[in-house]
């Protein structure tokens, strides 16, 4: 009887770790860095990448974070579209869709990017998943028409789509001197620091929003 008495305890005692640690996990908000090179953190090494500074600032402020990397170097708004089911797993709470630089820079017609980026968006919220749009600026040598095309992509598709818009990832690091890797496209680890920080605000929010839709 004292045998089978320690059994019943030790079981009891396992299922409250198990349950313990599954409420842990439900806690841990899931973002998910849906992007190109910008995201993926191109010739840095990983711990420099944006996701990893970015939920690393998280964490030091308290926050019981996961911030994943799905960045592609090269990807275009097509291209994270074909992958966003794989890119974005179940469980995830929310995605930084940060997309379509690369298709500016190869002059893909502002409205093909458009609706890959809408696809996105759309796909993400069905999912149930909140959705933080990371904005892009058309390079200065496509010519005013293009750049008109291209820039109000992203709030247009954040007033539609009701979906909170990051203007434009490189603010405060393009153009500025000693905050890229030397091609004066792609940030340093000096320059993801910049980003990270003017980002942290618009993330917190996001988080607080995902809270307060899962009761947490």
């Amino acid at each position: 009887m004292k045998i089978k008495a320690a059994v019943q305890i030790f079981a009891i005692f396992c299922s409250m770790i198990l349950l313990a640690s599954a409420t842990v996990r439900a806690e841990t908000v899931s973002i998910v860095g849906l992007g190109d090179s910008l995201m993926a953190g191109y010739e840095l090494p990983p711990a420099d990448a944006f996701p990893s500074k970015l939920e690393q600032a998280l964490v030091d402020k308290g926050y019981d974070i996961s911030v994943t990397n799905a960045g592609v170097s090269g990807d275009t708004s097509s291209g994270g579209l074909a992958r966003l089911d794989w890119s974005v797993p179940d469980g995830t709470d929310a995605v930084l869709v940060e997309l379509g630089a690369n298709d500016a820079l190869r002059g893909i017609g502002p409205d093909q990017t458009r609706a890959n980026i809408e696809a996105m968006i759309t796909r993400l919220k069905e999912r149930g998943i909140a959705v933080l749009l990371v904005g892009m600026l058309s390079p200065p040598n496509m010519g005013a028409d293009y750049a008109e095309a291209f820039n109000r992509i992203y709030p247009e598709l954040s007033r539609q789509h009701g979906v909170p818009l990051y203007p434009f990832f490189l603010d405060g690091v393009a153009a500025e001197t000693g905050l890229d890797i030397g091609d004066g496209m792609h940030p340093n680890a000096k320059g993801v620091d910049v980003m990270v920080a003017r980002f942290l605000p618009y993330a917190e929010e996001l988080i607080a929003a995902v809270r307060e839709k899962n009761g947490s």
